[in-house]
Order: C-alpha cells, then structure tokens, then sequence
C-alpha cells in the first residue's frame, strides 16, 4: 500500500514457475448453500488429523527413466498414479474424445555432474531445478534432489503432490485442446493451478489411493506453498503466472467448481477478475511499501470510512490495543470493542506485523508479509464495526467470514483511481492482496469476531476476503447471514 499519486496505479518451468502453479470463482460457488455452514470448506466438512501419504498402501508399479528408486521418486510416482486415476474417471465428464494417461517420466538430479545430465524437453537437466510437463513429448519430468525436497521440507509432501498435480494439469489442457500456442502463458499457468485444485479436493474427500489431506492445516499448507513464490512484480516481463492471489483463486476455482471451472478460465476471465486492481508499481520506489504509522493508519481511516460509511463511526486510539471491553476481548495488535466502539491500535506492534519480508536467500518464505499485512487487520476491526451498525451478531465464526469479506470489498475499493485524495490518501499497491492472503492463512486474525476466534481453515479465510475484493458489500451479507 502507499500513500496516493496521481496515477494509481511448451510448459518447461523454474523453480518459480513451478511453485506459482498451483474457489468460488468471482463470487459464485457450486451453490449458495455451500457457504450455510462457516466451518466448511467449500461443501465439505473442515477436519483435522491424517495429511500425507497413507500408511500401509503398496506403492505405485509406474518407472520413470533415470530414477533412482528413493524416496521422493517413490512420493511422485503414487502421486502420479492418484492424479491419472482421477483423470480417467472426470475427464469423460469435463470433455470430449478419450483420456490418455501420460506414460513417459522422467527422473534427473540437479547436483549430478553434466557428464550424468539427461535432455528433457530439449534440455540438459545439467543444474535443472525444476519441474515440468513437456509438450513436445507429452512428457513430465522433475528434479529429485534439489526441487522437491525443498517443496516437502518447507510445505510438507502434499505440496509435492500439489506441484505434479499441476504439472499433469498441462497435460489435460493440451489432451483436452483448450490452449494452443497463442494461448497466453498467463492462461495455461492458472488453468493448471485449477487443475490441480480439482484434484486436491479429491484427495480431501477420501478417494486418492495413497494420499489424504486434512481441509485445516493441511490445505492451508498447500495454499501457503502457492503464495510462497509468485509474481511479485507484474511489471517485470518475465511476470506472466499472476499473483499469489490469482493463483489462490485459480486452485479455489478447481477445489470448488471441478475441472469444468477450469475450462472458464481464460483472458477474457482473467481480465475481469483484475478489474480496477493494479498491475504496476509505476514510478513507486518503495514497490508499494509503506511505514505503518500513525499518519498512515489516518488516511486509511478517512479510507474506511469514505468507502464503507456507518452512522457512527468509531473511536480510534493509538496507545495500545488493551481496551478491557466489556463485550470483547483484546485481539492485539488491534482491538475492537462494541461497548464503548472503539478500535485501539498497540501502533508499535503493527508496525512490526507489516515489515516486509526481506530474507532474499529464503527461496521459499513460509509467510508473505509486507505493509498490507498490517492493514488489513486494521480494516477488519472496523468491519466489525460495519457489522455493529447493521445490528448483526459479533460472535461467531459467520461473524469472522463476514469480517473478511467486508475487509475484502474495502481493499478493492482502494485500488479505484477516481476516489478522491482528500478522502484518504491512500491506495493499493501491487503485492497487498498477497500478503493480505498470506496473513489470512497463516494466523487469521483478518478473519476473526470481536473475541479474536477464527474458522480453523485458511481455504475459507481467504475465500470470504476474496469474495469481498471481487465482490461488494451485498454479497458478504448474503453469503454470512
């Protein structure tokens, strides 16, 4: 976030492409009634316990070339097996013409001399980091030694599965002949990550052979390992996978709405869900950085309450988030109390909670923090002010949901370059919605009632928040009554 200006501003992947591949689209779902019941994901029940492989399960008869039967080989090669068997039963429903598994994989290590490096995709793997669908040959290869370790080390084996799961994403696009060469890159990365979606919540219903996955804190793992590595610079050529927040919404869309979701997503799509949200840093030095400070937290207050004005707008002090409400309990950094409406601000401790992560030899960053961290914390303490004006309850996990979504439809609201400076000089930058939905995932307090409870799943957080940024105020009423 910043203070305003004038302008408001063949699938062989790196290690970066890889990770970014990977909901209710826009603000539909596969019914209404999906979001009746706030501690469900998406229609299904939100639970806890097994996420990994399944004990006891004989591993999968597929080979690749050049593997070297260990571990992760042997974690890929189940994963592909359950991925090929769930294609071979939807694709029949998703599309026309026949389903034909991908039969060749390929195995290679990154730190093996060159004189030990195979061609991939017309490649050496000499140093190759990465993972990928070969459309040449119809191929998927991955490195075992570099690549995937990290991902399971960082994220846990599920991410590893979420990555080939993607990959063979490509490969149903290309057997389905919904991308062609012209397709834009853009396109084939979040149809892969729809894909894959799709995929995983197969795995979360209990039909994946050797794979299960809990919709807590093993979905959450999955998402955070697609906010990891992203697009932070839509401005730099090379950005063509989208944001962390496309991505997310990319996976959603196939968790949600299945392989025929997938098939929506195209430019025009794409384009749609960006609206208003900006694409470029411009001339900003700072690459949408902000200090959270007192002059800024008062701009975004004039923000708030400009966008989304109540008849009595709330209290705001600055020495500490301690309010000892009567009907509420402190959620430092920032508090609401409904008694007294009043939001206090521990200033010192969220200024720490929007520095920007600025560990560069981290390739993988468990949380993606920045300046809007910070606010949209800030801003969901006044949706629950929003919620008190409208008479509606203030505990309760709806009353989380609604919190983040209402915080959502505000953030949006920043990026519209015909709001007036003199009613907030303040705006969104490229890379806010990221941490935004890195936050959601990782702790959650964006999407919690006046006694800091929030879901446990960070699929619904951070769906509740993206309903409200592609969304309006009516449609987080309507989804959390």
């Amino acid at each position: 976030m910043r203070a305003r200006r004038m302008a408001v501003a063949c699938t062989v992947l790196t290690l970066i492409a890889v990770l970014l591949s990977g909901c209710t689209r826009d603000v539909r779902g596969r019914a209404v009634s999906i979001y009746d019941d706030p501690f469900k994901v998406a229609g299904l029940p939100t639970t806890s316990g097994p996420n990994g492989p399944r004990a006891g399960v004989p591993d999968s008869t597929l080979t690749a070339a050049n593997s070297d039967g260990g571990a992760i080989d042997k974690l890929v090669l189940n994963a592909l097996e359950d991925i090929q068997t769930y294609w071979q039963a939807e694709y029949p429903r998703d599309f026309d013409g026949a389903f034909k598994p991908v039969d060749k994989f390929l195995s290679w290590s990154a730190k093996a001399p060159r004189a030990q490096a195979m061609q991939f995709c017309e490649e050496s793997t000499y140093r190759l980091v990465n993972a990928a669908f070969c459309s040449l040959d119809g191929s998927i290869g991955w490195d075992r030694s570099v690549l995937l370790p990290t991902v399971q080390e960082t994220f846990g084996k599920m991410a590893v599965v979420m990555v080939l799961a993607h990959e063979y994403g490509h490969a149903i696009q290309t057997m389905a002949n919904i991308v062609s060469r012209k397709t834009a890159t853009l396109v084939k990365e979040q149809q892969a990550d729809c894909f894959a979606g799709a995929f995983i919540r197969n795995v979360a219903e209990g039909k994946s052979k050797h794979f299960t996955i809990n919709t807590s804190d093993g979905l959450n793992a999955v998402l955070a390992a697609t906010v990891a590595i992203r697009d932070d610079n839509p401005s730099d050529p090379g950005s063509v996978h989208g944001s962390a927040f496309e991505r997310v919404t990319a996976v959603q869309i196939g968790f949600t709405d299945g392989g025929k979701g997938c098939k929506g997503i195209d430019t025009k799509e794409i384009d749609r869900r960006r609206g208003n949200l900006p694409q470029s840093f411009g001339n900003d030095t700072t690459n949408g950085q902000s200090d959270v400070d007192r002059t800024n937290l008062d701009e975004l207050s004039k923000a708030m309450a400009d966008i989304m004005p109540i008849k009595k707008e709330p209290k705001y002090t600055f020495d500490g988030a301690k309010l000892n409400c009567s009907n509420g309990k402190d959620t430092e950094p920032v508090t609401y109390c409904p008694s007294s409406n009043t939001i206090g601000t521990d200033l010192p401790a969220l200024h720490d909670r929007g520095v920007a992560d600025s560990d560069g030899q981290d390739a993988l960053p468990v949380k993606v923090t920045g300046d809007f961290t910070a606010y949209v914390v800030y801003i969901s303490r006044y949706a629950l002010a929003v919620q008190q004006s409208a008479g509606q309850a203030l505990k309760g996990a709806k009353t989380g949901l609604r919190a983040a979504c209402l915080a959502g439809v505000i953030t949006g609201k920043l990026a519209d370059p015909n709001r007036s400076k003199a009613n907030g000089n303040i705006s969104l930058s490229p890379g806010d919605l990221d941490e935004a939905v890195s936050g959601l995932l990782t702790d959650g307090l964006a999407a919690s009632d006046t006694d800091g409870r929030t879901v446990p799943s960070g699929f619904s957080r951070v769906d509740a928040f993206r309903a409200g940024v592609l969304g309006n105020q009516n449609t987080c009423t309507s989804r959390y009554s």
